[in-house]
């Protein structure tokens, strides 16, 4: 099913228990611009969230995490969260849905080689656990969700051409699982299950870096968060995506100031500020160091 519009589950009489389960009955979409909305308490399969204007903010576990463009979170079957669009310029967002058996088929088919297929005609696969973390948006998901949309667009929704994008997408997901796999390997723990929850600790403290990057960074309270003391933090975190907290905070602060220097005509004063920077110097050298250009410089080109 393909929706232009987010439910409205505020309505007097809206009935929730027949919208979520909906989830369970087939693929669904939403591509909808919302200038508001708040959903307390939603209960689906899994999917993929992505903003392609402004942000929406999810609450998972306890934790709040925001989606941006060029971003994308992934939330497991049967996952509780709300999920709420700020009152403001609003946001268009894009959810795919993926109903449990179709997901576990798509799992299924990647799993086993073509003869193995052919004599298992059913599938007992299930659906992979996934950290339920930010990733970036690459190149080869882009034209994925650009086909779907582009689809959906020009031809309406039809269910078996929907559903062949859909599988592909699946696909890309399940390489997404790998590099999760990967991570636990880089982490100095002896325990399998010790590295699995050492690496879901460093994923939430990396979306709380993304989600409140404009926040003064407060080691010590990052890691009471995730329960990690502050010397293994750093060290694991360094471990595992190449980069002190610290300095991946920076990273993402640079590379919104660099959006925003590309299509927008906000004084670089007050883009320091907004992106988190104590003063106007020091955001303009690390800029240069980064981007190899000043802010102004960098604009300039850009434009």
């Amino acid at each position: 099913m393909y929706f232009t519009q987010l439910p409205d589950h505020s309505i007097p009489g809206f009935d929730e228990q027949a919208h979520f389960d909906r989830f369970k009955k087939q693929n669904m979409i939403f591509n909808a611009f919302s200038r508001q909305s708040h959903c307390p308490n939603h209960v689906g399969c899994l999917s993929i969230k992505t903003a392609l204007a402004g942000e929406e903010w999810y609450g998972i576990d306890n934790r709040a995490v925001a989606v941006r463009p060029g971003q994308f979170l992934v939330l497991n079957n049967d996952q509780t969260y709300s999920c709420q669009i700020r009152e403001g310029e609003g946001a268009r967002v894009l959810s795919v849905f993926f109903e449990k058996d179709f997901a576990a088929a798509v799992f299924h088919d990647m799993l086993y080689n073509e003869e193995r297929l052919l004599e298992r005609a059913g599938y007992d696969v299930g659906v992979p656990e996934f950290f339920q973390t930010l990733h970036p948006v690459d190149q080869d998901l882009n034209r994925k969700l650009v086909a779907l949309v582009d689809q959906l667009a020009v031809e309406g929704y039809d269910r078996s051409n929907t559903d062949e994008h859909l599988v592909f997408l699946l696909r890309y997901l399940v390489g997404t699982f790998k590099k999760e796999t990967r991570l636990k390997d880089q982490v100095s723990a002896v325990k399998a299950s010790t590295k699995s929850e050492i690496v879901r600790r460093l994923c939430i403290a990396k979306d709380i870096l993304h989600s409140d990057f404009r926040q003064p960074l407060d080691l010590g309270g990052l890691g009471r968060v995730v329960c990690l003391s502050t010397p293994q933090l750093i060290r694991q975190f360094k471990t595992v995506f190449g980069q002190t907290p610290y300095q991946y905070l920076v990273a993402i602060r640079l590379e919104h100031a660099a959006k925003k220097l590309r299509t927008s005509d906000v004084l670089v004063n007050e883009l320091a500020w907004h992106c988190g920077f104590n003063d106007a110097s020091a955001f303009g050298r690390a800029f240069r160091k980064t981007y190899g250009l000043s802010p102004e410089r960098y604009r300039a080109v850009a434009v």
